[in-house]
């Protein structure tokens, strides 16, 4: 696991598509001190093109056209049903660039395919890349040099955490552990507010309580060189109150139908390559 500052060397890079994650990714490069005139977007959504040039004074095109070639990395911010369409029309101003794929479930053969290219790197980020904090994993085609696999961590460093997988078969378990991961988070927060009211509690109240208590516990999993499993049992006595909610979710096999549901999302992961790759 990796953090590291972008490097201020960076070439111009150019986005296709400029919602949420380009977003993220962009304002760190900024942040780090990227120039926002060395940066292309093409963004057809009207109201993302504005949110762009007011957030950082870029001026996003609606379309693929030649701008695109003065861009050494192209970072491929679409999503999967319209990655095939959007490499068709920008693919003749692409040709001398390193591609950086977040699209989920894409496999790079089917973007060397679309873009005639072998130098693909594909990521899979996570939407608190938002705040800075998002954790990312990359895998790199073997036609991507070492210079470039460094680029490529530069941009993701923008976000927050990365990792490298030898595997691209990996993106799949990382699209469905980390990737989904912030809303499986984001459900089990609300359960925990919805307890909270239900006991009692302002709606402000539990929202504080739940949100601090991730946070608190995830910065203490982070921190620790023990495993959940020894961080768990040492606030679990049994008799306790800690013992009685672990035995009730045990009962109702929570933790085995976690695992289910992340297993789909692997599952779906791997069903959006095959539908939207060919």
């Amino acid at each position: 696991m990796s953090q590291t500052p972008a490097s201020p060397t960076l070439p111009v890079i150019a986005f296709i598509g400029g919602g949420n994650m380009a977003s993220a990714i962009i304002g760190g490069l900024v942040r780090q001190g990227h120039p926002a005139s060395q940066i292309e977007v093409v963004e057809p959504w009207e109201q993302a093109r504005e949110a762009l040039r007011t957030n950082y004074g870029i001026e996003a095109q609606p379309e693929a056209g030649a701008a695109l070639q003065r861009a050494r990395i192209v970072v491929w911010a679409v999503k999967p049903q319209t990655f095939k369409d959007a490499a068709a029309l920008a693919r003749a101003h692409t040709q001398d660039a390193l591609h950086l794929s977040v699209a989920a479930g894409i496999r790079s053969d089917s973007i060397a395919r679309w873009l005639a290219s072998e130098r693909i790197v594909r990521t899979m980020p996570n939407t608190p890349a938002l705040v800075g904090k998002g954790m990312s994993a990359l895998y790199a085609r073997p036609g991507v040099s070492p210079d470039e696999r460094q680029s490529a961590e530069a941009i993701m460093a923008t976000t927050g955490e990365y990792l490298w997988v030898d595997s691209e078969k990996q993106l799949d378990a990382v699209t469905a552990l980390s990737g989904s991961g912030p809303a499986y988070v984001f459900y089990f927060l609300e359960a925990m507010a919805r307890a909270g009211t239900a006991m009692g509690l302002s709606a402000a109240q539990s929202h504080q309580l739940a949100v601090g208590t991730f946070v608190g516990a995830s910065e203490l999993a982070r921190r620790s060189d023990e495993p959940p499993a020894v961080l768990r049992e040492r606030v679990t006595s049994k008799g306790g109150t800690t013992y009685a909610a672990l035995q009730s979710m045990q009962n109702d096999g929570v933790g085995e139908a976690f695992e289910r549901a992340i297993q789909a999302a692997e599952h779906r992961a791997h069903e959006l390559g095959d539908e939207f790759g060919k």
